[in-house]
């Protein structure tokens, strides 16, 4: 029996926006004052936890919505230079086509992510834009009840270790991409319960679902 709801993050796992989070990252650490981001750092960084990267940045949890709100400017400023990852439309399309309803849930706005998936944005029924660093529970929650869905009829799909958290702390299933921000070895640790090496796997997994589970 497939998967009744598929709720997907956008960066890394839609879009590919980590080599623009890269160009990014040390003008948003000198504007805040946290550790700059070296070339050395960033496959650390990537088999990291979220706290574990605030921590050794050096980011005062205080400042995190200012940054976020200022990375969604910058994001929007430069959404020409992020596009959607190869195959995307036609997994997405398998899905709707196949009654999978679709919801996005991302750090990023709204609007920023209706911009970025263009004509795709209608095939989501639900959006739940600017989730904060540790937000996305509340916010999986939220759809799971516009839905009136039950969680045995969920799959969330992110490219994060805090996107298999948070699945895990709503009782959802969870799938991980490894084409995204955290390294495969950082989300395979994790024991999501899926792990995508390639974006074209998505909608056969999620049609054929994942054991027993009671119908919505």
């Amino acid at each position: 029996m497939p998967y009744s709801l598929a709720i997907f993050d956008l960066d890394g796992t839609l879009v590919d926006s980590f080599p623009w989070f890269l160009r990014t990252i040390n003008d948003v650490a000198d504007r805040f004052g946290f550790r700059r981001v070296s070339d050395e750092d960033v496959e650390g960084l990537r088999h990291a936890s979220t706290r574990e990267i605030l921590s050794r940045l050096e980011v005062p949890v205080w400042k995190l919505p200012a940054i976020a709100r200022y990375a969604r400017r910058l994001k929007a400023e430069a959404a020409s230079e992020i596009s959607l990852f190869a195959g995307t439309e036609a997994m997405l399309r398998t899905l709707s086509e196949n009654d999978v309803q679709l919801a996005l849930v991302t750090s990023d706005s709204e609007v920023n992510a209706r911009q970025k998936l263009g004509a795709l944005a209608a095939l989501f029924r639900y959006f739940e834009g600017a989730a904060s660093m540790f937000g996305k529970p509340a916010k999986f929650r939220r759809v799971i009840r516009r839905a009136g869905m039950i969680p045995q009829n969920v799959i969330s799909i992110g490219d994060e270790v805090r996107d298999i958290e948070a699945a895990r702390a709503v009782g959802i299933a969870c799938g991980a991409v490894s084409w995204g921000y955290a390294a495969p070895a950082a989300l395979r640790a994790r024991q999501p319960d899926l792990v995508f090496a390639h974006i074209d796997e998505i909608a056969p997994a999620v049609l054929a679902g994942l054991g027993d589970r009671t119908p919505a």
